[in-house]
């Protein structure tokens, strides 16, 4: 079960922007009006944690921040632009922000989706209260089933563990109790030091928190990662994990054990797409001083940045003289082997690469 599509994608369900990107071909004219349908934002940079795993270790949890200011311009150009969706996470925990709950409004007002991924210690009362109600989704980052775990993983204080927990579970209350849509959930990555408490991060999730779902996924090396602690971890040794952690699934929660993106470490790189084709088109990444990227994998990589929102409006950027750049640098220059394995794009990758190059046996038999 993954009613969510997280282990999968849904650019399927956005047919007519597919078929403008792949009218593309290598027409920088055409290209230039290809918005992005989904946008993440990284409202601070700094953090409270510093976990183990951190993909982002490299830029240093710096204390900067977007301007509420600069955002109630650019939200709503992204709209009419024909962004969709915006999720809040970023090189930095998203509620650090001291103006998190006038984004929210301002985005939704907008017309945009939003989402949270949160350490969700500072899922305070005022969040749920003002801005819950407003959110599509809501992921907290809970690696581990004790406190003991947790804080080692995270590099935190163990009293951490239950604030999280009791975050969430005032959350749910108030999702119970005003009858909101809003999906609330749980990831965990899959790691050595913490693959025995995994029933028992399910039942907390399940049982204690009355979440939506747990997501179990396995560890990606970021190429400019400091850390490369695991960056040898073998998957195939966990994949039994997902029996135990089916037993948990009833009608109103699920595991989403992310099996197939585990198996996907194992292949042979030769075997797979031999271009990026999500970049620079359906998604983009926003860091805190306001830098606009193609693509998370390469922040602070020149190549992939298009300007910066503090100094230039978005449709000025996306149009602009480095994103044409890099929109030939992605289609004739770019190494994939040299791009982290399980990208963020890397199912829409499959999916647009079995489009574009019909690769499907009896494509016709519809």
């Amino acid at each position: 079960m993954d009613k969510f599509l997280i282990d999968s994608h849904k650019l399927i369900y956005h047919p007519r922007r597919v078929a403008q990107l792949l009218d593309v071909g290598d027409d920088w004219e055409r290209a230039r009006a290809v918005y992005p349908i989904y946008l993440e934002l990284s409202p601070v940079g700094a953090c409270n944690h510093r976990c183990t795993f951190c993909a982002v270790d490299y830029i240093g949890y710096k204390s900067v921040m977007l301007g509420e200011e600069m955002l109630a311009l650019r939200l709503p150009e992204m709209a009419r632009l024909g962004v969709r969706s915006i999720m809040y996470a970023g090189e930095g925990e998203p509620l650090l922000h001291k103006k998190i709950n006038e984004i929210v409004a301002m985005t939704h007002s907008a017309g945009i989706d939003v989402a949270f991924t949160t350490n969700g210690v500072l899922l305070n009362e005022r969040f749920i209260d003002e801005s819950l109600e407003k959110v599509s989704w809501i992921k907290v980052s809970l690696n581990a089933g004790s406190a003991a775990s947790y804080a080692a993983i995270h590099r935190t204080r163990e009293r951490d563990f239950e604030r999280v927990i009791d975050n969430l579970v005032r959350a749910v209350e108030h999702k119970r109790k005003h009858r909101l849509t809003t999906t609330i959930g749980v990831q965990t990555v899959l790691l050595p030091e913490n693959a025995h408490e995994m029933v028992d991060l399910a039942r907390i999730c399940r049982d204690r928190i009355g979440a939506d779902y747990l997501v179990v996924k396995p560890y990606s090396q970021h190429m400019f990662s400091e850390t490369h602690e695991y960056e040898g971890v073998d998957y195939s040794a966990f994949l039994p994990l997902a029996d135990q952690l089916d037993a948990f699934n009833d009608a109103r929660f699920q595991v989403v054990f992310r099996a197939h993106t585990m198996r996907k470490h194992a292949e042979d790189p030769e075997q797979r797409y031999k271009k990026c084709q999500a970049t620079p088109f359906v998604w983009a990444y926003v860091m805190a001083d306001g830098r606009v990227y193609g693509c998370s994998a390469y922040l602070l990589d020149p190549r992939f940045e298009y300007g910066n929102l503090n100094t230039h409006g978005f449709q000025e950027i996306w149009e602009g003289e480095r994103r044409r750049e890099n929109f030939h640098y992605v289609r004739h220059e770019l190494d994939i082997h040299e791009c982290r394995v399980n990208c963020r794009m890397d199912e829409v990758n499959r999916y647009l690469d079995r489009v574009a190059n019909q690769n499907v046996p009896h494509i016709n038999f519809i």
